[in-house]
């Protein structure tokens, strides 16, 4: 007799085959343990390296986030035990926030629980009925989630095509009473980033607002980590919400919201994501402060991971390998012909102690399997040269054995 679980989990099961589960069914590199990795490191004749996590500045173990963490469980505890609208705030939410807001250049910052709840939560509040969101087709899932999930139109536009856009706001503007456009500020599958100038003259013409979601940038771009705005030299406060996250550079977790003080004190009061989740624990907030404190002391940590990045770049072109479209900012991926090609790679590069998962099928096209490779501050020359030969041996060693199945 069939009944209502069984045919949840008949669901489940073709939803995971359509989503690629054979390439994974004889073993994969996802879910790994990475702290038994480096407990294991010394197995490897040059150790452990990740080249996966979004450490971009080397903060995640610093002794001033460290430190500052624990003095703060101590100090606090290890909860905050509900949201900060009915359950009041801690000190160190509204210091870290207005720290945060005043690095970036804008009236207020507001944090939340999480950064993809966040872009969730903010377009779903300010999209209506009569609104139209457009989207850049490469956008972050969650910007694609919370777009979809609006009562407005919902329309993509080609990856940074600045003409595409302005055709579909040339068409649809008069038919809507609010347009918001959503881009990345840092792609983090390519490594790119939109012409944030064009984009802004382009908004303003047309009487939209941008959302930008400046979660791999902000510590990543400009002179001193401050963002896409800063990368161009334009001012902060053009762009209506930027959406940040405390999980990269700022070693932390959790999202926040970047805007008009106004804006932001709205939001305390109306935001479904804020109003009705837990507010950041006290660790999570000194930490991500501590780091914001070391960003601003030491701006050359900007220069170091900017610097890594460009020899990941030029050294990943020398090899001949296809980085698309990254410019060499953090996050430069390698793309492969086949999600076959793509994980045997990844496998290689783990047998030698590198962490690098393959990326297929399920967050990018079908036809454009890739490796991404988070650079880091802490990062050396030889750990760079160490990845980019590995990469190459293990090509060779695919295609070897491509053209020996190929003859048999």
């Amino acid at each position: 007799m069939k009944t209502s679980n069984s045919s949840f989990l008949a669901f489940a099961e073709r939803r995971f085959r359509l989503s690629g589960r054979a390439l994974i069914e004889n073993g994969h590199p996802y879910f790994v343990p990475t702290d038994g990795l480096e407990a294991q490191s010394d197995m490897w004749p040059h150790g452990y390296l990740s080249m996966s996590h979004y450490d971009y500045l080397g903060l995640m173990h610093h002794p001033a986030t460290t430190t500052a963490a624990k003095a703060a469980i101590d100090a606090q505890g290890t909860g905050v035990g509900a949201s900060r609208l009915v359950g009041g705030e801690r000190l160190a939410h509204r210091a870290l926030e207005e720290d945060m807001a005043d690095f970036l250049g804008v009236g207020g910052v507001l944090s939340v629980i999480s950064g993809y709840l966040t872009n969730v939560s903010v377009i779903g509040l300010l999209v209506g009925p009569r609104d139209l969101v457009l989207v850049d087709e490469l956008a972050h899932n969650s910007i694609m989630v919370g777009a979809r999930g609006v009562k407005g139109r919902f329309e993509t536009y080609a990856h940074n095509d600045l003409d595409d856009l302005e055709r579909l706001l040339r068409e649809h503007r008069a038919e809507y009473n609010r347009v918001l456009i959503c881009t990345d500020g840092l792609f983090s599958m390519d490594g790119d980033i939109t012409d944030l100038p064009r984009l802004l003259d382009m908004k303003d013409a047309y009487d939209a607002w941008l959302l930008l979601d400046e979660a791999h940038s902000y510590g990543v771009l400009g002179a001193t980590g401050r963002g896409l705005c800063e990368h161009f030299g334009e001012d902060p406060n053009r762009v209506e919400i930027a959406i940040g996250t405390l999980s990269k550079s700022f070693a932390s977790s959790g999202g926040f919201i970047a805007a008009n003080s106004d804006v932001i004190e709205w939001m305390r009061f109306c935001l479904p994501g804020f109003v009705y989740s837990v507010g950041l624990g006290p660790s999570t907030v000194a930490s991500a402060h501590a780091a914001l404190q070391v960003l601003r002391t030491e701006p050359e940590r900007v220069a170091k991971l900017r610097a890594n990045s460009r020899d990941f770049l030029q050294k990943a072109a020398d090899a001949g390998l296809n980085t698309g479209t990254a410019i060499g900012e953090a996050v430069v991926p390698i793309l492969f012909e086949t999600p076959d090609e793509c994980v045997f790679v990844a496998e290689a590069l783990m047998q030698q102690g590198i962490y690098a998962p393959p990326v297929v099928h399920v967050g990018v096209p079908k036809d454009m399997p890739r490796i991404r490779f988070f650079i880091s501050a802490a990062h050396s020359t030889a750990d760079i040269d160490r990845v980019i030969k590995a990469v190459e041996e293990a090509l060779q060693a695919a295609t070897a054995l491509r053209q020996r199945m190929s003859a048999e």
